[in-house]
């Protein structure tokens, strides 16, 4: 049998190593998929706790190991503190790894770490800095978060993930005999563990985020929609039902490819894929939408939950620097709103400036358009322009969403 640590390495490896997201990374690593779950568990749980095992790496080794001894060591250490395994278990399972990858000369510094470990000799800060060790969030988000939210924030940044959000076309009742929640909007349920079998190549249902599908509820059907940043294309197709025709507009190539399957699988031929940079002028659109949807490219601190290894190296100039790509795209695509129509703007994020920050700006500058109550069954906060919901109270979700109106 396969060293149990060894699936969790080669994929923890591309995500510290390489910055790859950490599904596309599960989806590229060849895994034995007699234990995929256990592997999936270990390497989410990992990233989910990736500051805690940090300091519990500090606190038996006085320099900070290179790369391989620390993935390693933090597969060791979360097995060891979170899961409860024995401690004689999880080193034998962490020197025959090392020895294996040709490492040996380190498997004597891992063996007497592991062993010398002691949990009561780790020292969790207070407050803030608290947070930012026992969850994903960095310092600068949670501090970002207190500041938006105050008394929330623990609420907001300990909420996990509750599950897997599949949104049927058909065949629903199939599927809900497995223990389930149910969602405010028609047809979409959270399920612990849900595998994809034949029904998703046939296009019965697909995974969609709770938050995309309430964006989606926000936007009027309408003859001609424009979903300026559309890939992967959930959103797209959602829309296809409600909108004659859509235009998905994609940067990359691709990204293009995944918005056609998308379409293909689900059947939603009203749909057309272009390659296209939404923050540069295209005459052709000018006046020729109905709908324009702007779900810009954000810092994603509202999806953590769902991706652990989203604020990896991430600062607060990161974010900063997006106030200018959010507002290029959105100052771009209005000019594509026919007279009377409606424009939309949303992120998965957390942060005002990214928000109502951005939409303000936008709307200080651009008289013709004016903000309209947006509306949503999914829990939510009101915002000056747009609605906020929250992880904590919106199964995990954390989504804005603005809509405004052209005179």
């Amino acid at each position: 049998m396969t060293n149990p640590f060894y699936d969790p390495y080669q994929v923890l490896s591309r995500v510290y190593g390489a910055g790859a997201h950490l599904k596309i990374a599960l989806a590229d690593t060849p895994i034995e998929e007699l234990h995929r779950t256990r592997t999936v568990k270990t390497v989410y749980g990992v990233l989910e706790n990736d500051s805690h095992l940090a300091l519990c790496i500090k606190s038996v080794a006085p320099k900070n190991p290179k790369q391989t001894v620390r993935i390693v060591l933090k597969i060791a250490l979360y097995w060891l503190i979170f899961l409860g395994k024995p401690r004689y278990m999880v080193t034998d399972t962490a020197v025959d790894l090392l020895k294996k990858m040709g490492k040996g000369g380190m498997a004597g510094f891992v063996n007497a770490a592991l062993r010398a470990f002691d949990e009561s000799r780790v020292r969790i800060p207070a407050g803030d800095e608290g947070l930012a060790v026992t969850t994903p969030y960095p310092l600068f988000a949670v501090r970002k978060i207190r500041k938006e939210y105050g008394d929330r924030t623990e609420s907001i940044v300990r909420a996990g993930s509750r599950g897997v959000t599949v949104r049927f076309v058909r065949g629903a009742e199939e599927y809900l005999a497995r223990p389930h929640l149910d969602t405010p909007f028609e047809n979409v349920y959270i399920f612990e563990n849900f595998a994809r079998d034949d029904g998703f190549f046939l296009g019965n249902y697909t995974f969609q985020s709770v938050g995309s599908v309430a964006i989606c509820g926000v936007v009027e059907p309408c003859g001609s929609l424009l979903d300026a940043c559309a890939a992967p294309g959930g959103k797209s197709v959602l829309l296809a039902e409600k909108c004659a025709r859509v235009t998905a507009c994609e940067l990359h190539a691709h990204r293009v490819s995944l918005i056609q399957s998308y379409c293909e699988r689900m059947g939603a031929g009203n749909v057309m894929a272009l390659q296209k940079d939404s923050a540069v002028f295209d005459p052709a659109f000018e006046g020729a939408f109905d709908g324009v949807l702007c779900d810009v490219p954000c810092s994603g601190f509202g999806t953590v939950a769902e991706n652990p290894d989203l604020p990896l190296g991430k600062s607060p100039e990161d974010v900063a620097a997006l106030f200018a790509v959010q507002s290029a795209i959105l100052e771009n695509c209005s000019r594509y709103v026919k007279r009377g129509g409606a424009l939309y703007y949303s992120t998965c994020s957390l942060f005002a400036e990214e928000n109502d920050g951005v939409v303000g700006a936008f709307l200080e500058k651009h008289p013709a358009f004016s903000a309209e109550a947006a509306e949503s069954p999914l829990p939510h906060e009101k915002k000056a322009f747009g609605i906020q919901f929250l992880p904590d109270t919106a199964f995990g979700a954390g989504f804005y969403v603005a809509k405004m109106r052209r005179a």
